[in-house]
């Protein structure tokens, strides 16, 4: 009797366990880090997100540009008789300062389409720390899910080792034949195989998540964490609502699409020429001969020249066309990002909602009944009711919708994880 306890109450504290879901891997850590605090760290120091953020100081420095006027320019010249008469004829031009004026307001267009193109590269960053906060769920979730597998591996370890020691018990007392006590064995060896597989699926998983953090792998860094199971309320047309508000990937071409028309407008003004002014203080000596006499002259002159190119042949019809083909290309695929904004929401949704399903299942139908007929056929196999074999199917059983449970906690999350990405951010 008290074999058949052990056994029982073996089975329940693994049923509990796995209706809690509350196990972590600590690799006795100095730091463990639960989901919030993988996520911050993710979005620090991930490597590509970094790079994005810096290359933003490659768009601050466009609008810089773009807000910079044209350079002046400064000439000094002098001219004289030297090489011919020498009569004392010189020309100095003290000073000729010319600055290209723009026209059609062209500094503010520019400015307009570099704004727009900050702005679009701010929304970009958004989105891929948005993908990665998604990726980075996941491969929590793969973790977590792995430690839950070898917990549950080394829980069905002692399980079988249980039996077989009740095998042979009942052997030496001459209840059984010896071929069931070999039975058990083989189970017992069977789930130690599980749970080295399980075992070797930990590790891939930690490097990957550590990949994505960005963090070196060691000993002082632990990852604990749960998988959860809440209720969803929310219902299908507010997330697309959400999702169609915030999405960063939308956002962003749609910043697209308006410095597409800002382009139009500066390749517009960049058609008509600027105006170049130049102003010039010049001292001209001449001198004239009449008779025995040279009378010397001294003139001071102040000149204004505007220069207007004229635009016979090029007035920017190849920047008008080029601005015009983006412009209907980002119009292209913002409708296409809209659609699959909808789509993506839908599909997260569905998977969701599946997945609450195959929860409900299992806690309603699957586990009560199953524990019921698990705990009879261990009274049975005591009484010498049934066999070994009907003990070990009801345990493979057990352990297959255990298994079951566990993937469809996984697929809860990790459908919450990629609905979360859809709608462009948390879900309250």
């Amino acid at each position: 009797m008290s074999s058949s306890t052990s056994i029982r109450s073996v089975f329940s504290a693994l049923l509990g366990c796995l209706l809690t879901i509350n196990v972590g891997t600590v690799f006795a850590a100095e730091k463990v880090f639960g989901l919030p605090e993988v996520l911050s760290y993710a979005l620090e120091n991930n490597g590509e997100i970094k790079a994005l953020r810096a290359e933003r100081g490659l768009r601050e420095a466009g609008r810089i540009r773009a807000g910079l006027l044209p350079n002046p320019s400064l000439e000094f010249e002098g001219a004289g008789d030297f090489l011919f008469a020498n009569e004392g004829e010189r020309r100095f031009s003290a000073a000729s300062y010319s600055q290209e004026i723009l026209t059609a307001g062209k500094r503010a267009k520019r400015l307009k389409v570099a704004g727009k193109d900050l702005e679009e590269y701010g929304y970009r960053i958004a989105d891929a720390e948005r993908l990665l906060d998604e990726e980075v769920k996941v491969a929590f979730y793969d973790l977590i899910l792995a430690e839950h597998r070898l917990k549950l591996a080394g829980r069905f370890v002692e399980i079988n080792e249980q039996l077989l020691r009740v095998a042979r018990d009942r052997f030496a007392a001459g209840d059984i034949p010896e071929l069931e006590v070999n039975l058990a064995r083989v189970e017992v060896a069977r789930s130690k195989g599980r749970k080295a597989e399980a075992e070797r699926e930990i590790e891939p998983s930690r490097l990957k998540l550590f990949s994505l953090m960005g963090l070196s792998t060691g000993p002082e860094i632990g990852i604990a964490g749960t998988l959860e199971n809440k209720e969803f309320p929310a219902r299908i047309e507010d997330l697309r609502a959400l999702a169609l508000a915030r999405r960063p990937d939308l956002m962003a071409l749609a910043a697209e699409k308006e410095r597409a028309d800002a382009e139009i407008h500066l390749a517009e003004a960049q058609g008509k020429p600027n105006v170049t002014a130049v102003l010039s203080l010049e001292r001209e000596d001449s001198s004239l001969d009449v008779g025995d006499i040279t009378a010397k002259d001294r003139d001071k002159l102040v000149g204004l020249k505007l220069s207007v190119p004229l635009p016979l042949y090029d007035r920017n019809q190849a920047g008008k066309k080029e601005a015009a083909t983006r412009r209907r290309s980002a119009e292209s695929r913002y409708l296409f990002v809209r659609r699959n904004v909808d789509r993506e929401v839908e599909s997260a949704f569905a998977r969701l909602t599946s997945s609450e399903k195959a929860l409900r299942i299992y806690g309603r139908d699957i586990f009560p009944q199953l524990e019921e007929n698990l705990r009879l056929t261990q009274e049975a196999y005591r009484l010498a009711e049934v066999g070994i074999l009907s003990v070990l199917e009801e345990q493979r059983k057990f352990l297959d919708a255990n298994e079951g449970y566990l993937a469809a906690l996984y697929q809860w999350n990790t459908a919450l994880a990629r609905l979360t990405a859809a709608v462009g951010g948390r879900i309250n």
